[in-house]
């Protein structure tokens, strides 16, 4: 059975554009893909482990090649579970909403609990990295409420779409799909932008 992971890092519910945009890819992929499984993962759920000190400790120690202990020791099987959490899926589907030109906290921290050595890269002093979540296709929907292609530095920067796309392509994921809703909320565009967006969002589940 094929497993697609819907990871969401909006805090929004309802008003959330990017999981209204989710909940449209869902239904039309559910659809044509009747046998799937569909698990839904919300960031802000609160089984998201923290990535401090005693996990930086391991993934140090883990890098010299020390086995970690104590407190590290258990940081790190936080985030094997976590990883393993995430490594368990044959597609996925991102809601990322542009917080500060930039991703939300909290899939910055996903990011930093799963991006780990021998799980989501390896390192070669040669070679530099190589990543190791592979053979897997990713959606991702981006959304922003002032920032769009072709408006002036006053309306922002992207570092959103970059940097996750980045981190992706880097992890291994090089099979990507991308749906874009960045209304300017001060126009009289915002409905057809949105209409546009959602049908875009059909149109990428019908070929995921």
């Amino acid at each position: 059975m094929t497993k697609l992971l819907h990871i969401s890092a909006s805090p929004r519910g309802e008003r959330s554009e990017s999981l209204a945009l989710a909940r449209t890819f869902l239904q039309a992929y559910g659809e044509l893909h009747p046998e799937d499984e569909i698990v839904e993962w919300d960031l802000w759920d609160g089984t998201l482990p923290e990535f401090g000190p005693a996990a930086a400790a391991a993934k140090m120690d883990v890098f010299a090649g020390v086995e970690p202990t104590g407190a590290a020791a258990a940081a790190w099987r936080a985030a094997g579970d976590t990883f393993r959490r995430f490594a368990d899926a044959d597609k996925y589907l991102f809601s990322v909403p542009m917080w500060n030109a930039g991703v939300p906290y909290i899939m910055k921290q996903f990011i930093d609990v799963v991006s780990q050595p021998g799980l989501v890269f390896s390192f070669d002093g040669e070679r530099g990295y190589t990543g190791l979540v592979t053979s897997r296709r990713a959606a991702v929907l981006y959304t922003s409420a002032v920032y769009g292609e072709g408006r002036g530095p006053s309306f922002g920067s992207d570092f959103q779409a970059p940097y996750f796309d980045d981190w992706l392509r880097w992890a291994g994921i090089t099979d990507i799909a991308e749906v874009t809703f960045r209304p300017n909320l001060a126009t009289t565009e915002v409905e057809s932008r949105r209409a546009r967006a959602h049908a875009e969002a059909v149109e990428v589940a019908k070929t995921f």
